[in-house]
This record gives structure tokens, C-alpha cells and sequence, in this order.
């Protein structure tokens, strides 16, 4: 397995891993269990989204295309 993607923190990271799911994308989640040991601080860089060889490419691209996306906000006159 190749590291995708080191997320910034646990919420970046369950987020990533669910889209590439969505997309048929094995993952694993390296150092999920590890930065509960370091208290409620975030624990820099312990975080890792581990993927196929052969989903490298599509793997990142994703990412890629999350991290630029701009989000929808709805209209005031909507709610």
C-alpha cells in the first residue's frame, strides 16, 4: 500500500475515507487510534490515507478535486 494523503486531522481524514468508498477506493486509516493517546491537542502528522498501487493516481486525484471544490452555501430567501 501507498500513502494517498496525510489529512490534517480526524475529521479531514473520516471524510476522505468515506469518498474514496464511495468511489470503490480500498483504504486504510493509519494512526486513528494513535492520537487519542496525545489528549484533545491534535497530534501532527500521524495521520495516513494508505491505498492500492493501482488506485494511487484516481486516490489523489479525488483528494485533489475535494480540496478545490468551493461549497454550495444555500440562499437566505431558501430557508
Amino acid at each position: 500500500m501507498l500513502c494517498a494523503y496525510k489529512p490534517q486531522d480526524m475529521s479531514e481524514a473520516h471524510l476522505l475515507r468515506q469518498l474514496l468508498t464511495d468511489h470503490h477506493i480500498n483504504c486504510y486509516l493509519s494512526g486513528e487510534y494513535l492520537q487519542g493517546g496525545m489528549g484533545e491537542l491534535p497530534a501532527m502528522d500521524l495521520l495516513g490515507l494508505w491505498v492500492a498501487p493501482e488506485d494511487l493516481g484516481l486516490a489523489r486525484e479525488l483528494i485533489g478535486d475535494w480540496q478545490q471544490a468551493t461549497p454550495i452555501m444555500p440562499e437566505m430567501d431558501d430557508l
